[in-house]
């Protein structure tokens, strides 16, 4: 049994489908030179929008039209930092929605409240369409491990790269603030979210035998910083 204390990442990649990936923060080579230009690249490219944007309309019940190339939705879909208790409603909305082991609010609590400046939500106008919860600790008093905890994007607004722009910004700020490593857990068959977070240069570091309470192992996933 996991203690209380553990977190999740939904719907993560940019694929159509996703199955839940759960991590936890009990559990919570250096890379080589083409996966450190892989995550490199990708924080430099990553930019923040400002400015309201246009939400799309809600008389149609189907996803946001895609081009071959750079979307509209992409050039409006912003990312804030969390600001205050007032976004939690919207985080736990999206995080809930496809949970099969409903959190609690104070586990939610316990991550945002103690670490907000690791909190990320992607706005589409007035809308949350995505968000990313971590925590950032050091690990064995030695290494300054960071942890993603909670991942999801809105179904409809899938395949625009929300999710691993999250990721980039979570991983920039915990950057920013002295991290060593980061680390998570997913299921072994969650292959959307394996390939988002491999993609972003995360490399599989441990199998974990029946992590979750359906009894499918996990992967742990591993980033080196430095």
């Amino acid at each position: 049994m996991k203690t209380l204390i553990h977190a999740r990442t939904i719907n993560s990649s940019e694929s159509s489908s996703s199955n839940i990936h759960t991590s936890s923060p009990e559990e919570c080579t250096n890379l080589d030179s083409s996966s450190t230009e892989v995550i490199g690249a990708s924080l430099n490219r990553l930019t923040v929008g400002s400015g309201p944007s246009d939400p799309p309309s809600e008389d149609s019940g189907e996803n946001v039209t895609k081009n071959s190339s750079t979307s509209t939705l992409v050039k409006k879909v912003t990312y804030v930092q969390y600001q205050s208790e007032l976004q939690m409603p919207d985080i736990m909305r999206l995080i809930q929605k496809d949970l099969s082991e409903p959190y609690s609010i104070y586990t939610y609590r316990y991550f945002i409240h103690n670490w907000p400046m690791l909190c990320f939500l992607a706005m589409y106008g007035e809308k949350c369409v995505g968000a990313i919860v971590c925590k950032l600790d050091v690990h064995k008093k030695v290494v300054r491990r960071g942890y993603i905890a909670m991942l999801a994007v809105d179904e409809k607004y899938r395949q625009e790269k929300i999710g691993s722009n999250l990721v980039m910004k979570a991983i920039a700020a915990m950057v920013a603030d002295g991290a060593d490593e980061v680390v998570l857990e997913t299921e072994i068959t969650n292959e959307p979210a394996l390939r988002l977070y491999e993609n972003l240069g995360f490399v599989r570091d441990k199998r974990l035998f029946r992590y979750y309470l359906n009894g499918v192992d996990a992967l742990r996933l591993k980033l080196w910083l430095r």
